[in-house]
């Protein structure tokens, strides 16, 4: 039985894991298959921010011109030795390992200052006199985001905190733009992500990667990796599946997508997950797939001719975040909005309370979709057994 690698490429989030490789991961330990799962964007994150990592980022940016906010871009480079100093301990703060830096950054010279700070003149107003680790977190964060500009200035044009490349996949009307990206030589942001990935694959030897996509910030840096797999690990299959895919590759045509990956997978994923994993081992035809497109002959075809059904959502399972570095994840706070801050501040443990929606009347949705229509509860037994199982 081979085994199975499940990865979340960059980016989606820095504060939590997204929980559908965890999902996953546990429904197919529980049909016996081994299986590991990886968060490349917060090791990817964690690879560059860290003072090894910034400092090449700063010699390969030394030899860059960029074409916008030069004066800003030099100003860092004149205090990247400031910056070496204090990225590693400003990710421990932000990773909640160190509560004490909080004073140190909000009443001190503490962190470098870019372009970025000049926004925002009014924090004492916005957290008053007690708000002082919310303040260190949110000037930490524009810190980060300073760095961040200064890489998509130099070194990637397609870093951004919790997207990466995002305006390729959602401009494009062809997958033209995509498709000549990563035929580009590769920058210096994607060897990093490469690395890491190659140090997975090297650990864990699977014969099957799946690459979950849940927004468009998370395509390119899949596609990235398949590439990369495809070329060095031609043995390896190439799976591809998530939110983004659902919803934006239902009409997949293009041939030269499959470049990059082997089968591409529509809505829940278990069943057409199980379906692929038996026709690898020789357990099923390739015309009793479900849902899932693959190139044969040059020509994208939908394969749909799996008799099997999708599992109720009651037999899904709990996520598993096993093999997720879960105390390494970064707490940043990018907005004074406190309801916008939720989606980045702090981890959750998230789980799924009901498959689809109840109401299906949204003029924008579509809810003849299976994921969307098919509306089904858990009892609350199962539920409560689930959070507890997560605990």
């Amino acid at each position: 039985m081979q085994k199975i690698l499940l990865v979340t490429p960059p980016l989606t989030q820095l504060n939590t894991p997204y929980p559908a490789t965890a999902y996953l991961t546990n429904f197919l330990k529980e049909k016996g298959f081994t299986v590991f799962q990886t968060d490349l964007g917060i090791e990817l994150v964690l690879e560059i921010f860290s003072k090894n990592g910034l400092r090449k980022i700063f010699e390969e940016a030394k030899s860059k011109t960029p074409k916008e906010n030069l004066v800003a871009f030099q100003r860092i480079l004149k205090l990247e030795n400031v910056y070496l100093e204090t990225i590693e301990p400003t990710i421990k703060f932000l990773q909640g390992k160190d509560s004490t830096l909080a004073n140190r950054i909000c009443n001190s010279d503490f962190l470098p200052e870019g372009s970025r700070f000049e926004v925002f003149e009014e924090l004492d107003f916005a957290f008053g006199n007690l708000g002082i680790t919310d303040k260190a977190r949110f000037l930490a964060t524009l810190y980060l985001e300073d760095l961040a500009d200064f890489i998509r200035g130099t070194v990637s044009p397609f870093f951004e905190f919790s997207r990466y490349a995002e305006k390729l996949s959602l401009s494009a009307t062809s997958f033209e733009p995509l498709e000549k990206a990563l035929l580009q030589e590769t920058n210096f942001v994607d060897k990093i992500l490469l690395e890491l990935l190659e140090k997975h694959l090297q650990t864990f030897q699977p014969g099957v990667v799946g690459f979950s996509v849940p927004f468009p910030g998370n395509l390119y840096g899949a596609l990235v990796c398949g590439k990369f797999i495809r070329q060095n690990f031609p043995q390896i299959k190439i799976l591809l599946g998530g939110g983004f895919v659902n919803t934006e590759l239902r009409e997949l045509s293009e041939a030269k997508f499959f470049d990059f990956v082997d089968f591409v997978t529509l809505d829940d994923g278990e069943r057409p997950l199980l379906n692929l994993l038996e026709f690898f081992e020789g357990k099923r035809e390739k015309g009793l797939l479900k849902r899932v497109f693959l190139r044969e002959n040059g020509e994208v075809k939908f394969l749909n001719g799996s008799f099997d059904r999708d599992f109720p959502h009651s037999e899904t399972g709990f996520p598993s975040y096993e093999g997720l570095k879960l105390d390494c994840y970064l707490s940043v706070f990018e907005t004074l909005n406190p309801m916008h801050r939720l989606w980045s501040d702090g981890r959750w443990n998230k789980l799924t309370l009901v498959h689809g929606c109840y109401w299906k009347k949204c003029s924008f949705c579509d809810v003849t979709l299976d994921y969307i229509g098919r509306y089904e509860l858990s009892p609350i037994k199962i539920l409560v057994d689930r959070i507890e199982k997560i605990v």
